[in-house]
């Protein structure tokens, strides 16, 4: 009776084992912050414009692709928020250390010319072992002064080769958003100076 006891308990055990959900994985495209370096200022703060994404990618879950035409959301795999939140965040705080200056979005501009910042996500692919990409079309346009410049507007690709794992893939992803800051960090201090910077080269 005592052997049957355990073997009842067992097999209960392996059932309930069996019903439970998988455990949930989280991501953030938010890098771990790292001491600032001393970076000289440009004249203005920023603001950046809120992040849009493809339809195909602007869901919970991380996309990946199957091969040529292929692709598959990841229940087990999920970003801590929307894409576009994350894109925008991570790409937010990686300006602010190239730039040396604040993102004042949403913050009264008491009058003080600020540089805006638009992003526009066209492709975001992500194949595990491979790599990750960003193409995004971007523009600067400076606010609040009288008979200012025309936008600059540009297209990037930002492409890293990644290895196998899901932490590598995200990790691609957040060099892919540096890459891209570094870009428009670059192209601001020119514009900001008052010069007609050219697109930067992929």
């Amino acid at each position: 009776m005592s052997r049957l006891r355990a073997w009842i308990s067992g097999a209960l055990a392996l059932g309930l084992a069996g019903c439970a959900s998988a455990p949930m994985h989280y991501y953030t495209l938010t890098a771990q912050g790292a001491p600032a370096e001393r970076i000289a200022p440009v004249p203005y703060p920023f603001e950046l414009s809120p992040v849009n994404v493809p339809a195909q990618v602007d869901v919970p879950q991380l996309v990946v692709r199957t091969g040529g035409q292929g692709m598959q959301p990841l229940d087990g795999e999920r970003w801590i928020a929307p894409l576009g939140d994350e894109i925008r965040g991570a790409l937010s705080a990686d300006l602010a250390k190239a730039l040396g200056v604040a993102d004042m979005s949403g913050l009264p501009g008491n009058g003080q010319p600020r540089l805006r910042i638009t992003l526009d996500v066209r492709r975001f692919e992500s194949v595990p072992g491979d790599h990750a990409l960003i193409e995004a079309a971007w523009s600067l346009h400076m606010t609040g002064t009288s008979g200012g410049q025309d936008a600059l507007s540009c297209v990037s690709v930002a492409r890293e080769t990644v290895g196998a794992g899901y932490d590598a893939l995200v990790a691609g992803h957040q060099q892919a958003v540096a890459s891209l800051a570094n870009r428009i960090a670059g192209a601001a201090r020119a514009y900001e100076a008052g010069n007609r910077p050219a697109c930067p080269a992929d």
